[in-house]
């Protein structure tokens, strides 16, 4: 039986909730929108996992008929993200869809370049909402930018009608509704609602490591009443994932004093001014993780906080900074408990912080794994086979 570690005393104030929340229900918007004729809401199917908000209201988490609106960053440069994601689902036997119709989200437009305007936006979220409703399965978003960007698409929408009119007109040009989901679901609060699940097909000992958590800003401080907390995590002063999941498969959590702090990404400032994302990454974080925590591993949930944290550390360590934390998404150390192959499924060889000590501190032997990459990929070069696979979960393609 695993032992579940105690998160350390936070060290930020209490935090209770007010009897009233100061926020709008966003389910009787939406439910009236759509009894007007406005919006089409696509529910959760069921089953469905019920979680708590930060103002105590319900949200469902779909446990499968999942539609993965995958996210760029990911794809381009952390593969073993989305890997991760669907290898999870097939190792516990759940129906998903990985579209070929998604585009991106053009939240960088939004965010990085104020380049777009409210419709353009609007209408790329629900085309690809139309998108997955048309399929009859339900929208998870992998990346924390689309996710927070879809929630505010989502609150202009319930509350300007001239955008909502403006949009209408451009998905009749593409022959598609203007729908909205029940919830906006992140993966990760996915992945935190199934931990138990996944503690049960739990193969690796997690014990021995200690990690240190960052919350993405776009998850926990955009449309704040949208993410999950319980009082069993920080007395519900934090959200709720990553850490609960790392709490159910072993993973000593230990808390440090910049958690609040951005990975140092922030758009913008990652585009036109590098040199200070990667200075804040390791100043502000990477080191601060050191100095009070010493951990083996940091966990985030979003594509540019894992690229930020882990990419930053090589001008780190170039001026003798205190770095050489490897860098993981809450996905990929729940693949990895559960087994999967640290190089064909959670791909951390496009990792660029040294993760080889981690690896081995739970019992696994790298320069094995790396062998057993290497012979598929000969496979690929050879043509004996077309993708990478792992023989655990069917030989699906990785």
């Amino acid at each position: 039986m695993i032992h579940l570690p105690v998160v350390n005393q936070a060290r930020d104030r209490n935090f209770e909730l007010p009897e009233t929340p100061p926020t709008e229900d966003y389910h009787d918007i939406l439910d009236q929108l759509e009894k007007d004729g406005e919006i089409i809401v696509q529910r959760v199917p069921e089953p469905y996992i019920e979680v708590k908000t930060k103002y105590g209201r319900t949200k469902k988490i779909p446990v499968e008929r999942t539609w993965h609106h995958k996210s760029c960053g990911q794809c381009g440069h952390i593969p073993g993200y989305s890997t991760s994601i669907f290898w999870l689902n097939r190792k516990l036997g759940l129906d998903y869809i990985d579209p070929k119709d998604q585009t991106s989200c053009t939240a960088w437009n939004y965010y990085a370049s104020a380049t777009s305007n409210p419709a353009a936006q609007a209408a790329v979220a629900i085309r690809n909402f139309a998108a997955a409703y048309e399929t009859g399965y339900f929208p998870i978003i992998h990346c924390g930018t689309s996710f927070g960007h879809y929630k505010e698409v989502r609150q202009s929408l319930m509350h300007y009608p001239e955008l909502r009119a403006q949009v209408r007109k451009i998905m009749e040009k593409l022959g598609k509704k203007l729908v909205i989901p029940e919830e906006i679901v992140h993966y990760s609060e996915w992945v935190y609602a199934m931990r138990d699940r996944i503690a049960e097909h739990q193969v690796m000992d997690m014990s021995p490591i200690t990690a240190t958590v960052h919350p993405a800003c776009h998850y926990h401080k955009l449309i704040e009443e949208d993410a999950i907390y319980t009082p069993e995590i920080y007395g519900a002063q934090r959200t709720a994932i990553i850490t609960g999941v790392l709490q159910k498969i072993g993973v000593n959590v230990a808390d440090y004093s910049t958690w609040f702090d951005c990975c140092g990404f922030g758009f913008r400032h990652i585009l036109v001014s590098r040199d200070f994302s990667r200075s804040f990454a390791v100043q502000r974080k990477i080191e601060v993780m050191k100095e009070e925590a010493n951990p083996d591993l940091v966990v985030t949930h979003d594509t540019g906080c894992v690229t930020t944290l882990d990419q930053s550390q090589f001008a780190g360590k170039a001026h003798d900074k205190k770095v050489g934390l490897p860098v993981l998404s809450d996905s990929q150390v729940a693949a990895l408990a559960l087994g999967a192959h640290p190089y064909l499924v959670l791909q951390m060889h496009w990792h660029n912080t040294d993760n080889k000590p981690f690896l081995e501190k739970i019992g696994i032997d790298p320069e094995e794994k790396w062998r057993e990459f290497e012979e598929q990929v000969d496979k690929l070069k050879n043509g004996e086979q077309l993708y990478l696979t792992w023989d655990d979960v069917e030989s699906v393609p990785v």
